[in-house]
């Protein structure tokens, strides 16, 4: 064989070695894309998943703080209203003892020891 012809020979093979390198240097490098999409995928998906949680809890935790701001202006409003009724209770009982001919205040007068016997009112 001539020399040119072995070198020929080197090169072809030596081109072939590269070409496999290279073919098989790239599928290597689309296995890891299409693993790293893989991955992105499981990451976006778990990523809505929470989203998904994430809002459901938001929405209750609304749904509470507006049931105790209810429950809080509930109980004011009903603050508010046994306040008024104990005013007019108490305006009641004042007008009672006020027109009561034998109310408290005609009561501690005839009571009082130390009234003598000819003061007494009544």
């Amino acid at each position: 064989m001539s020399t040119a012809l072995i070198i020929v020979i080197a090169v072809v093979v030596l081109l072939v070695i590269i070409a496999i390198a290279v073919s098989s240097r790239n599928k290597a490098k689309a296995r890891e894309r299409d693993d790293r999409r893989h991955v992105a995928a499981e990451h976006r998906d778990e990523a809505a998943n929470r989203r998904i949680a994430a809002d459901k809890e938001k929405a209750t935790a609304d749904e509470q703080a507006a049931k105790a701001r209810r429950q809080a202006a509930e109980a004011e409003e009903r603050a508010r209203a046994a306040d008024q009724e104990r005013q007019a209770a108490d305006a009641h009982q004042e007008r009672a003892d006020e027109i009561d001919p034998d109310g408290p205040a005609e009561r501690s007068v005839r009571e009082d020891p130390r009234t003598p016997e000819g003061e007494r009112q009544g």
